[in-house]
Parts: C-alpha cells; sequence; structure tokens
C-alpha cells in the first residue's frame, strides 16, 4: 500500500522557486519529514522528468562523486529528457565529498538540470559548502510538525482562527496537550500506539543523537555529552549558564560550547537572545535554551512520557509554534528579575508574550510593566483555568493577520 504524503506549510514557500535557477536547499533535522516532503513535490507539482537519489544508497554516492558530467550522463541513459528540465532530487547532500563543486557546475553549466537537495546537519553542510554558492541556492529550514500541521496529520478539520467557540477550544485544548506530550515527529503523530511512540521516538534519540550526532562532532567524551543533552532537556525554556553546566558535567567550558553548536546545528536545540534598548536594568549576555521536540525532551529528560503537562514544557511548546511561524524571538529579563517569555519583534512593532499552562497562575505585573516601557502589545498564552489571555491559535491568526493587513 502506497504511503500518504502530506502537504506541510513550508511547501507554499518552496513552489515559487521551483522554475527558478538556483538549488533548492533542504536543512531538518532526521526523522522530520525531508524525504516525505520531496516526495510530495514530486507526486504534486514536478510528476515528469524526475530522478530521485538518496546518498545513503552507496550506488548514487559513488555516481555523484563522479561529478556532474558522470551524473548527468546516467540521467541520460536513464530515460531523461533532455529538451525539458530535468528535476534531479538528492536526499542527504552532505555526505557528497565536494557538494559545492556539484552545485556549483550543474548551476553554471547546465541550464537544463534543476537541482532539490536535502541535508540533516548544517554543522556538516557548513563545513563543506563554501561561499562560491551564494547566489546559486536557495535555503529553507523544516522542522517537526507545527501544531496546525499535527492536526491535518491526525485529520482534525478544524479552521484555526481568532474566534472560535469554547466547544472547539475545548477540543483543540485536548489535541494540544496530545501533541505536547509526545511532540512533533511525524512517525510519532500518526503511529496510535503510545508504546510504539516511545520505541519509535527512543530510536531516533539512539540513531540521531547518540550516533549521528556524536560521530557529526567526532565526540570523544561520550557519557559527557550524553549527560549534557538530558540537563538540556530538563532545562528548556531556562537561562543558559555554560559555567554551570561545565561544573556540573565535569568538563571545560570550551567543549560545552562546542557541543552547544553542535546541538543547534543539528536541530536539537535552539538558544534565543535577550531583547534590549538600552536599558541599564536589562541583562544582555545569558541566553535562553529551548530543545526543538517536547516528546524528545520528555523522553531525555523524565525517561517517559508525563501524565500532566510541566510548565517549562508547555513554553518550550509556545516556542516552538512562534519558531515554526517564522517569528523573530527575544525574551527580556532585568536585573531586578523582571521577565517577560518572548519577545517578539518585526514591521508592525513589538509584542510581549507570557506562556503560562494555566491562565490563572500568571504574574501579570512584569507583563504590564513591558507593556508600558515599550508601549507595545502584549498577551498572555495558555492551555487550561479560566481563560485571562489567548490560545496558541489564536494569536498566531491574529499575528498572522496583522501582517497580511
Amino acid at each position: 500500500m502506497k504511503e500518504k504524503t502530506y502537504k506541510r506549510n513550508i511547501i507554499k514557500k518552496i513552489l515559487p522557486y521551483l522554475n527558478s535557477k538556483e538549488t533548492i536547499v533542504i536543512y531538518g533535522a532526521r526523522q522530520v519529514g525531508k524525504t516525505t516532503l520531496l516526495k510530495y513535490l514530486i507526486e504534486n507539482h514536478i510528476k515528469k522528468n524526475t530522478f530521485y537519489f538518496d546518498l545513503e544508497l552507496q550506488h548514487f554516492l559513488e555516481l555523484c562523486n563522479k561529478g556532474p558530467e558522470a551524473t548527468y550522463n546516467y540521467l541520460l541513459q536513464k530515460g531523461a529528457n533532455e529538451k525539458k528540465k530535468i528535476y534531479l532530487i538528492i536526499d542527504e547532500i552532505q555526505y557528497l565529498e565536494n557538494p559545492t563543486n556539484f552545485i556549483k557546475i550543474f548551476h553554471d553549466h547546465y541550464s537544463n538540470i534543476k537541482l532539490l537537495v536535502s541535508g540533516s546537519s548544517t554543522f556538516e553542510i557548513k563545513k563543506k559548502f563554501k561561499d562560491s554558492l551564494v547566489g546559486r541556492t536557495i535555503t529553507f529550514e523544516i522542522h517537526t510538525l507545527s501544531f496546525e500541521e499535527f492536526l491535518i496529520f491526525k485529520n482534525k478539520k478544524y479552521k484555526l482562527k481568532k474566534e472560535n467557540s469554547q466547544s472547539i477550544n475545548n477540543e483543540l485544548m485536548q489535541l494540544a496537550e496530545e501533541f505536547i506530550k509526545y511532540g512533533g515527529y511525524p512517525k510519532i503523530v500518526l503511529e496510535q500506539s503510545e508504546e510504539k511512540k516511545e520505541i519509535y521516538l527512543s530510536q531516533i534519540i539512539n540513531t540521531y543523537i547518540r550516533k549521528d550526532i556524536r560521530d557529526i562532532g567526532n565526540i570523544r567524551n561520550i557519557s559527557s555529552f550524553n549527560k549534557l543533552v538530558e540537563i538540556l532537556a530538563s532545562q528548556s525554556g531556562q537561562l543558559l549558564n555554560i559555567l554551570e553546566l561545565a561544573n556540573t558535567i565535569g568538563i571545560n567550558r570550551e567543549t560545552v560550547i562546542e557541543y552547544l553548536d553542535l546541538l543547534e546545528n543539528t536541530f536539537i536545540i535552539r538558544r534565543i537572545t535577550p531583547f534590549h534598548k538600552n536599558l541599564r536594568s536589562e541583562l544582555s549576555k545569558n541566553p535562553k535554551v529551548f530543545f526543538l521536540d517536547t516528546g524528545m525532551m520528555h523522553l531525555l529528560w523524565l525517561k517517559e512520557f508525563p501524565k500532566i503537562i510541566l510548565g517549562n514544557v508547555f513554553e518550550t511548546f509556545v516556542f516552538l509554534e512562534l519558531m515554526k511561524s517564522n517569528k523573530k524571538i527575544n525574551f527580556w529579563r532585568t536585573t531586578n528579575k523582571q521577565e517577560v517569555d518572548f519577545v517578539i519583534s518585526d514591521k508592525k512593532g513589538i509584542y510581549g508574550i507570557e506562556a503560562k499552562y494555566n491562565f490563572n497562575k500568571t504574574n501579570y505585573k512584569h507583563l504590564k510593566f513591558f507593556e508600558k516601557e515599550y508601549k507595545c502589545k502584549t498577551a498572555i498564552v495558555g492551555l487550561k483555568g479560566h481563560k485571562s489571555g489567548k490560545y496558541i491559535w489564536e494569536l498566531l491568526k491574529e499575528m498572522e493577520n496583522n501582517t497580511s493587513n
């Protein structure tokens, strides 16, 4: 039976570039759906004169390493129509010995070839891709599913909008809790059994974090690296204190920084910096760190899926929804420990956001101070309790409407 491919939100951003000359580069962690996305494009938008290479298969890797001319001749032998545009889709481009040269020659000398390539590690890609590709590539980052995409994958037909009835919002709240609990990896979302979800997600952790990433970074002190990953999972949404991490794990500060860079470049964590407008009382040093999947975060931290949603996990969920909506995200914190969880700034101005799983446990004082200080909009995003703020889907639609006005 043919596996169903689902439309991801990023598709609409990629489509305008399908007929341009640039190579389309799609980044993302393993198992987030890069291959499925490429196959969706093939099935629904490219269809003809299309060839798919997975460079984890040795014969395709060997072919591409021979260079563009050998690859082009192979396509012709496989029946490619050279009088029309030929679409060459390459999965896991980072395995190539010299991807820069490969892309550059195809771009400059084979005008009838359109390359779409994917990669699982910006760390490896940055190492292998050189500046000579400027102007020859257009890049897109694909994440685990957003809540909106989760609903599509679950075949739940809801229109996420600013003004839903409370009964609809109650149903969405239950689905949001499920999403937060298990995370957004497509295979995990589609699996019905909790036991299998745990097995599959553990496999992703063991193959991607504990093997692939470790190998990419040439990690020698494996136990320290694994311990750091588990600590970061427990500290998602908190200020990052590198010296404290180094002392806890028993490694030097430079190694911690190296590990953090590796984890960020392989899509496991994301750091955000403080927002400031030169007020003396504002901090401008330590970033906040967020795990990029709540299900993975749970298994690394708690070793199981939880029965209840914890506060820092909910804050991580809100961060991920903002990030997947392409928002510029900072946070605000003063030396007096006044804090606003997220500050979104764009052409429309500044928006302060406080994330609280339970609306009733919100401290309005810091948010009101920030609103007054910056003369900006603010919102409390929550899920349970008396609704004194907004649900994340309401906030995102409001922001979307403001941007399009």
